[in-house]
């Protein structure tokens, strides 16, 4: 009897949203870009907006319209080197983008929840590496275009991951907030 009353009071799980259910719309306001590159803010919106549009848990909706309002801006963009040749030459990149985001209440005003730095990453291999960082990567090869005319198409590609990346956490961190 202790075994099946134990069972019953598991742990469920659910497919479902885990966010307050008087949240039904949600408005992506246009990222602030902080940084020191340029036009990232529109990659970053648009992928974000996207993410809600295709989801259905909440209804894109203009501003005044929202029951959550979300804003960032985006605080820093970096290139880091992981891996080098024998004449200390990059052969693999880091890119990551970090940015504030906040969620209120549009109605009340009320914060739901901050997230002083959140960061999206991405590694990619130069074309002297020799080697391909051609690969899918969910909605990355999808849906985002070009980021903007960085040194190489592979820094493109790399910015653009890590944007998508970010979008994804701050989207997940919207509707599943637990």
């Amino acid at each position: 009897m202790l075994a099946v009353a134990t069972l019953g009071t598991g742990c469920a799980y659910t497919t479902g949203s885990t966010i307050d259910e008087k949240f039904q719309t949600v408005y992506v306001a246009p990222f602030e870009n902080s940084s020191g590159e340029y036009d990232l803010q529109a990659p970053l919106t648009n992928a974000l907006r996207r993410k809600f549009l295709n989801d259905t848990r909440l209804e894109v909706v203009q501003r005044g319209d929202a029951d959550i309002v979300l804003e960032g801006v985006i605080l820093d963009y970096q290139l880091k080197g992981v891996t080098f040749d024998d004449d200390d030459a990059v052969t693999q990149f880091l890119t990551v983008v970090t940015a504030g985001i906040r969620a209120y209440d549009g109605i009340s005003g009320e914060l739901v929840w901050v997230e002083a730095k959140m960061s999206g990453e991405s590694s990619y291999y130069t074309r002297a590496a020799g080697q391909s960082s051609d690969r899918l990567r969910g909605n990355s090869e999808v849906f985002l275009p070009t980021v903007r005319s960085f040194a190489t198409e592979e820094e493109n590609r790399g910015a653009s991951e890590a944007l998508e990346q970010l979008a994804s956490d701050v989207f997940y961190r919207t509707v599943d907030p637990w």
